[in-house]
């Protein structure tokens, strides 16, 4: 069975669908040359039309793609660092995700947002390595984390089918990741829809993005003393609350492994919302990165300051042992 890296997913996902519909093209800054390594290719076989490069000015091409979207196309902009969004957010959620809300449906905006490595890149230091995804979900635009290379290409075709804006986070850590792939049984992922990696009956540890590879290889090397189920929401907004639910309430004890910002991060919501619908017999724990956190340049400190395995089982044995 061949092998498909996580990066080459999302190339995949871009190529099928500029094939499949000929209203969606891809823009972005220096998406030509394939900067990020996603959109490498492409231009060659779709053209320039299709695949644009724009000035250095995010917040006027997100803009412009919005109007693309109201005219009928279906615009998928390339971010090539996540702090952009942080320019970008009046127009995303302002203008792209409220037009069909406020016009009572009789628009559509079907703008996909892609950020291809997001969060902690060695050496890109502060300004280059957040991971906001909690922000959109906050406001309500759907949210996405594939974490491996299936995922991702599944979830990157949902949403460009999507008549919503989606936006797509890619974490730099799942970019590599490889796995052995039936190319003819790739489909298209439903947003909203968790997962179960691993199947375990004393605790269910949430992993977001990048982090489910950290969980899976945390609950082998637990497995002689407990047996971890990893659950992978996929999708931040819509949650798929349901499903995470009978997980939880099978295990009764719950820990989050998230890379954000503690405070009002999505770690804090998965744990608010199954303290209200599941009685847990321990407290549940949350590995994130610390309140305000701001990641250094030194790689030592930038791997201090992200949430890893050590913390995450520390966390395991802790909600084993108060319940």
């Amino acid at each position: 069975m061949p092998r498909l890296s996580y990066r080459r997913a999302l190339t995949r996902a871009l190529a099928d669908e500029l094939a499949r519909d000929e209203t969606v093209f891809l823009l972005g800054e220096d998406i030509r040359v394939g900067a990020a390594n996603v959109t490498a290719g492409l231009l060659k076989r779709f053209g320039p039309e299709r695949v644009r490069d724009t000035p250095l000015s995010e917040q006027a091409f997100t803009s412009f793609a919005t109007g693309a979207a109201l005219a009928g196309l279906r615009p998928v902009v390339e971010f090539q660092i996540p702090s952009l969004l942080f320019l970008v957010f009046e127009q995303i959620v302002n203008h792209a995700h409220k037009f069909p809300l406020m016009t009572g449906g009789q628009c559509a905006v079907p703008v996909t947002y892609l950020v291809p490595g997001s969060g902690s890149r060695t050496g890109w230091a502060g300004q280059h390595s957040d991971h906001p995804y909690s922000l959109f979900a906050h406001v309500g635009v759907t949210t996405v984390v594939p974490a491996t290379p299936a995922d991702a290409y599944g979830l990157l075709v949902s949403a460009v089918r999507c008549d919503d804006p989606v936006v797509v986070f890619a974490p730099a850590g799942a970019l590599d990741v490889r796995a052995d792939v039936d190319f003819a049984a790739l489909a298209p992922v439903p947003l909203g829809r968790g997962r179960v990696h691993r199947p375990g009956d004393d605790v269910t540890v949430v992993a977001v993005g990048h982090l489910v590879h950290d969980a899976l290889a945390v609950a082998e090397e637990l497995a002689g003393e407990a047996s971890v189920e990893v659950y992978d929401p996929r999708t931040l907004y819509p949650f798929d609350w349901d499903s995470l639910a009978e997980s939880v309430a099978r295990t009764r004890r719950l820990v989050v492994v998230d890379d954000s910002n503690r405070s009002c991060g999505i770690a804090g919501e998965v744990i608010a919302t199954m303290v209200e619908r599941v009685p847990l017999v321990a407290p549940p724990r949350r590995v994130t990165r610390p309140d305000g956190a701001v990641l250094p340049f030194a790689p030592a400190l930038d791997r201090a300051v992200q949430p890893g395995r050590d913390q995450l089982r520390t966390a395991i044995h802790h909600v084993l042992k108060d319940g």
